[in-house]
């Protein structure tokens, strides 16, 4: 029953799991990676603005501007113009992996921007009575910042987890698959509407799934 409803897609079910597994693997190695980066980029934002523990006009000024001209490029154009860079990094310019370098330069940026906002949602009283109590910068923001701003974290990278997966169906410009490649390749261009249509509700509850599993989290964290 179930390989005649996927005949009546046109493609075969092994198609489809394939497609999701490339998905999920774009989605959360360059989450992953791109979180790593992202939290490193919006710590120091924090650190260092005017008023922060650690303020440095210069070095908030430049990565600032770096982050928003990432930011502004459309990822389609970003995809392509990084290539070479790609190449050079993971040797190659097709395929699900060289996917990850301009997935995870895409994410890395607005998940900075996200985190960013998290952690001076902290309340200043907090930030103020670790200085005062002698705690150094790193405790500060490992036993204080992070923690007080965890719940608002999950939900920021629930956010930019939701846009990586509208990223993925771009990645197929270089070869990357995913179920948005496949509904584009064989939904789109081969005009087969039942197709898209059954691509699109599997994103829809991919997102619903990431969805409720980043509500509940940050809901569980704000409650300790």
């Amino acid at each position: 029953m179930i390989d005649n409803f996927f005949k009546t897609l046109g493609i075969p079910s092994s198609q489809l799991l394939q497609s999701a597994n490339q998905t999920i693997y774009m989605v959360f190695v360059s989450l992953l990676l791109g979180s790593i980066i992202g939290i490193a980029f919006a710590i120091t934002l924090v650190l260092t603005r005017r008023g922060g523990i650690k303020e440095n006009k210069y070095i908030f000024g430049i990565l600032s501007t770096i982050i928003n001209i990432v930011r502004s490029i459309p990822f389609i154009i970003f995809l392509v113009f990084i290539l070479p860079l790609t190449k050079f990094i993971v040797g190659t310019r097709i395929g699900s992996t060289a996917a990850l370098v301009p997935l995870t330069l895409f994410i890395a940026p607005y998940l900075a921007r996200l985190f960013e906002n998290s952690l001076l949602e902290v309340n200043k009283g907090i930030i103020e009575a670790a200085k005062a109590m002698g705690a150094s910068t790193f405790q500060i923001v490992i036993h204080f910042l992070l923690p007080e701003a965890k719940g608002s974290l999950i939900l920021a990278t629930t956010i930019g987890t939701i846009g990586l997966l509208g990223a993925t169906a771009m990645a197929g410009v270089i070869g990357g698959g995913g179920v948005g490649d496949l509904a584009l390749t064989y939904g789109y261009q081969r005009m087969n509407f039942k197709l898209m249509l059954f691509t699109v509700i599997v994103l829809v509850i991919f997102v619903q799934i990431i969805q409720s599993i980043g509500n509940y989290f940050a809901a569980k964290s704000r409650k300790h």
